[in-house]
């Protein structure tokens, strides 16, 4: 996509009012406009229940604020608890509903994210997964493999591991981003704030640049 350029911030995992963000789309979006961000994801939580009806309303308003704001709008899908013999399901039904970016929530300590779930979301194909905990050497390696993303996490609670994903990532040559898992406007990360959150994470201070080729290059893959 000739215009992400490689000074822009990107965020591809984020929500709003159709999963439990407190901004609507529109909100978000300009909010990132105004802090200097290239793109964004809107990666609404959903399962079985619901993704049938969040997808195709985020592709839409994808559509609409593409038409008008600066930033790239891009529409995904955070596939969230979802026991992990119906990801390979979810993960096709997303992308043909029109998800361009699969993010599933991994085993983040934090909360009672089934075992299992790091492991089946990589075999899936999702694109990134999600503050994965203390994913193991294997599914890194796994991911690696199979070209998905290991995020390194800007939000509370999610961050305590950080720091082994990035080792993890970093012993097996996995790709990092750093999203800021967005839920309010409190949430959005400034440059400053961004840089720090990888330098936290154990990764030299000029890393940042990298991880942000890292948001680009899945953004190119999938437009």
């Amino acid at each position: 996509m000739e215009n992400i350029r490689c000074n822009k911030m990107m965020d591809l995992h984020t929500h709003t009012v159709f999963s439990d963000g407190e901004l609507i789309p529109a909100e978000l979006v300009r909010r990132l406009e105004v802090l200097g961000y290239e793109a964004v994801c809107i990666t609404d939580h959903a399962d079985s229940s619901s993704i049938d009806f969040i997808v195709p309303r985020i592709v839409k308003v994808s559509e609409d604020l593409n038409s008008y704001q600066k930033v790239k709008v891009i529409p995904g899908i955070e596939l969230t608890h979802v026991p992990p013999p119906m990801i390979p399901l979810l993960v096709k039904e997303a992308r043909k509903l029109g998800a361009k970016i699969v993010v599933v929530h991994g085993e983040s300590i934090v909360e009672p994210v089934a075992s299992g779930t790091n492991r089946a979301a990589i075999e899936a194909g999702a694109d990134i997964l999600a503050h994965p905990g203390l994913i193991s050497r294997e599914d890194a390696e796994l991911a690696a493999k199979k070209g998905v993303y290991l995020e390194i996490s800007g939000r509370k609670g999610h961050c305590f591991t950080n720091g082994h994903v990035v080792r993890m990532a970093k012993e097996v040559s996995a790709r990092l981003v750093l999203n800021s898992d967005a839920h309010s406007p409190e949430d959005l990360l400034t440059r400053d704030m961004a840089e720090r959150i990888v330098q936290g994470a154990g990764l030299p201070k000029d890393s940042f640049k990298e991880v942000l080729e890292n948001s680009r290059s899945l953004i190119r893959k999938i437009l």
